[in-house]
């Protein structure tokens, strides 16, 4: 019988959602949701109305449910975390871009 715990992606084996898996998907689920608004405001947010805002994080709950049991078994989690790094990396050298250009004026 082949075990699941050797399939699980990193995230899902961390919280242990073999074994607990209620708790486990909720601590999937919430770290995914937390992940994917740090990608959206460093990526792709502009500056919206308090509404529009609501709907989009609903949106983006609602899509992070089913991104939660993909995350199951492949790398969604960890997806999330190296575009995270990759937009950190892009905000900083834009930052310091920016900072460079306007002493240089």
């Amino acid at each position: 019988m082949n075990d699941v715990s050797e399939r699980l992606s990193f995230f899902a084996a961390l919280y242990q959602v073999d074994r607990q898996p209620a708790a486990g998907m909720w601590l999937l689920y919430g770290t995914i949701f937390v992940l994917a608004v740090i990608v959206f405001k460093l990526g792709f947010a502009k500056r919206l109305p308090v509404l529009k805002s609501a709907v989009v994080y609903v949106f983006l709950a609602l899509g992070c449910t089913v991104l939660t049991f993909l995350g199951v078994f492949l790398p969604v989690a960890e997806g999330l975390v190296v575009a995270a790094l990759i937009l950190i990396i892009y905000k900083i050298r834009l930052y310091q871009s920016k900072k460079g250009q306007s002493a240089k004026s």
